[in-house]
C-alpha cells in the first residue's frame, strides 16, 4: 500500500470537460451536414413526384391523339385536371366501358405547407399559358412546385 493514499478510478473534470468540447464540436459539424441531406432526399422526392406527374399528363396526350380518349374539337388534348389521371377515363376501343388510368395516386410536392393535399401542393399550367408566367385553365399541360425556396442548385423549386 501507499501509505494510505488510494488511486481515485473514473475521470477528472478536465478530461470530462474536453471529452464534451469534443463531442460539441462534432454535433455542430454534424448539424448542417444533416440539414443537407433531408434536403437532397426532398429534392429527390420532388424530382421523382415530378417526373411521375409529367409522364401520366403526356401518356394522357399520346392516348387522346390515338383515338383512344374522346376529346372536344377544340381541346388541347391534354388532361382537365390532375384528378382525372387517377379517377381514369373512358377508353374508346373498349365498348365495355373500361377506363385508362394514368397515376395510382397524385404524388405530394415534398415542400408544399403541410395542411396542404397533393392536389393542391402543385402550381398547374394550362396549354395556353406560357413557361414564364404559368396559369391555370381549362387543361393541363405541366405542374410545379409552388416553392418559393431554391434548390442546392441554385434554381427556384418553381422553376424545375
Amino acid at each position: 500500500m501507499n501509505g494510505g493514499v488510494r488511486q481515485g478510478r473514473g475521470f477528472s473534470l478536465l478530461e470530462l470537460v474536453i471529452a464534451l468540447a469534443i463531442l460539441g464540436l462534432l454535433a455542430g459539424m454534424a448539424a448542417p451536414l444533416t440539414e443537407t441531406v433531408i434536403r437532397r432526399g426532398k429534392e429527390q422526392e420532388l424530382k421523382t413526384a415530378l417526373y411521375r406527374i409529367r409522364d401520366a399528363i403526356d401518356a394522357y396526350k399520346r392516348a387522346t391523339d390515338a383515338g383512344f380518349i374522346e376529346k372536344s374539337a377544340l381541346g388541347s388534348g391534354y388532361p382537365p385536371s390532375l384528378a382525372v389521371l387517377v379517377e381514369g377515363v373512358r377508353d374508346l376501343r373498349n365498348p365495355s366501358g373500361s377506363k385508362l388510368y394514368f397515376l395510382r395516386r397524385i404524388p405530394r410536392d415534398p415542400f408544399a405547407e403541410p395542411d396542404m393535399s397533393a392536389p393542391e401542393s402543385w402550381g398547374l399550367r394550362s396549354y395556353d399559358s406560357s413557361a414564364e408566367n404559368p396559369q391555370e385553365g381549362e387543361d393541363v399541360f405541366d405542374v410545379h412546385s409552388l416553392s418559393k425556396s431554391r434548390g442546392l442548385n441554385g434554381i427556384p423549386y418553381r422553376e424545375w
